[in-house]
């Protein structure tokens, strides 16, 4: 019993074309710019505030939220106490006085990010 030859070269091309569909996108960022580094860190805060946030701050840090204040500009030392221990730190004027927010202590890493992002607004 003889079985039938199949033509490799069809099948390897066809899938050398695949492979260079789905690898260009990914060569051609290596090739460009590189990313500068405080833009990809703003962005990443930018994905952070706007899913964590923004339940109470407004997704426009410059604007007031429906339960938390205006953010834009915020210091990182405003971010730490206000972020994982819901306390001002020492000489801090709240916009609000109210103790609403709950410590998130889980994002402690990505207050450099947060904050990077709320920077990118005049306050």
């Amino acid at each position: 019993m003889r079985l039938p030859m199949i033509r490799l070269q069809p099948l390897r091309s066809s899938l050398l074309w695949v492979a260079l569909i789905f690898a260009l996108p990914g060569l051609s960022a290596c090739g460009g710019e590189a990313e500068d580094p405080a833009a990809a860190l703003a962005r990443r805060g930018q994905a952070i505030f706007e899913s964590v946030c923004t339940a109470c701050h407004a997704r426009d840090p410059s604007q007031p939220g429906p339960v938390g204040p205006e953010v834009a500009g915020a210091s990182l030392e405003l971010l730490r106490a206000k972020v994982l221990h819901n306390e001002y730190p020492p000489g801090h004027v709240p916009k609000r006085d109210t103790q609403a927010m709950v410590p998130l202590p889980h994002l402690e890493t990505d207050l450099p990010a947060i904050e990077a992002y709320l920077a990118t607004f005049n306050p």
